[in-house]
């Protein structure tokens, strides 16, 4: 029975234990990380972990001890050289596991453990979530010193851009170039106004020179068909009087005509008269 036990033997007698353990350990601060059953792993845990906090401490004495337990020189200049500055900062839980499943020949429960400085990826994670946990108290303070000025109270009052003088020369200088930079600012926003509503007006002006000779085109279509109209609109006039004028004379003259008729016929009989009677007035004129 295991009672009060905490050794997991690994199903291994001591001597064999001890192998394995060193031999992974070697494995472990070579290549940063590898995978084993998650037993072994939590046994490696315990075993690695102090041999990296000894490293810390770079000397003869704690080399020969590291070295005792791990029989690589390879293993132990790596330790000593690289990943005791890379852990110098951390106060223990130098190593990582992550579950992966189980194995498919028994079943056994498999895992990654790893050295947690050479994560890059989970490094980024972490740092970035530290970021993000803040207080809601700070938050709210924070917000209220940096609230963003409102783009209505800048629309108000571009020009007006007030900075409260302070005894510091390097605030006055700011506030100065600030100034400057208000001042500079406006009349390039002016002047591209200016020259967007001239370039608006002179496209205006254009289409409406481009619209307005078909206009005239077509009024100038439409004006010759009145004008032929009106023109022969008179011309039928003028004959219709023309005509009407025609049959009043030739009436008139049907009318003048037998009226001369009489009066030649009067004028005939008068002078008709007149010869019977001048023979007898004409007689004592031969006489």
């Amino acid at each position: 029975m295991r009672h009060r036990n905490k050794i997991n033997s690994l199903g291994r007698k001591a001597a064999h234990r001890k192998e394995t353990m060193s031999s992974m350990a070697t494995a472990l601060i070579l290549h940063k990380r590898i995978n084993t059953t998650l037993a072994k792993a939590k046994a490696l845990r315990v075993y690695v972990e102090p041999l990296i906090t000894r490293s810390k401490e770079d000397s003869t004495h704690s080399r020969r001890m590291v070295f005792s337990y791990l029989k690589n020189k390879h293993a132990v200049s790596e330790l000593f050289r690289e990943v005791a500055q890379k852990v110098a900062d951390r106060p223990g839980g130098y190593t990582r596991i992550l579950k992966t499943g189980f194995r498919k020949g028994d079943g056994a429960e498999m895992c990654f453990i790893e050295l947690v400085d050479y994560n890059t990826a989970m490094l980024d994670t972490a740092e970035e979530t530290q970021q993000k946990r803040t207080r809601r108290g700070r938050r709210r303070g924070k917000k209220e010193e940096t609230a963003p000025i409102s783009k209505a109270a800048i629309k108000e009052t571009p020009d007006e851009t007030k900075v409260e003088k302070s005894p510091d020369p390097e605030n006055e200088e700011q506030a100065t170039a600030v100034e400057e930079t208000t001042i500079a600012e406006t009349p390039e926003v002016e002047e591209t106004t200016i020259a967007e509503t001239t370039e608006v007006e002179e496209t205006d002006t254009k289409e409406t020179k481009a619209e307005e000779p078909v206009e005239e085109t077509e009024e100038a279509a439409d004006e010759p068909t009145a004008v032929k109209d009106e023109v022969q609109e008179p011309e039928t006039e003028t004959k219709e009087v023309e005509a009407e004028e025609k049959i009043t004379k030739a009436e008139a003259e049907g009318d003048e005509k037998p009226e001369n008729e009489e009066l030649k016929e009067e004028k005939e009989t008068e002078s008709g008269d007149d010869a019977e009677k001048d023979p007898e007035s004409d007689k004592p004129a031969d006489k």
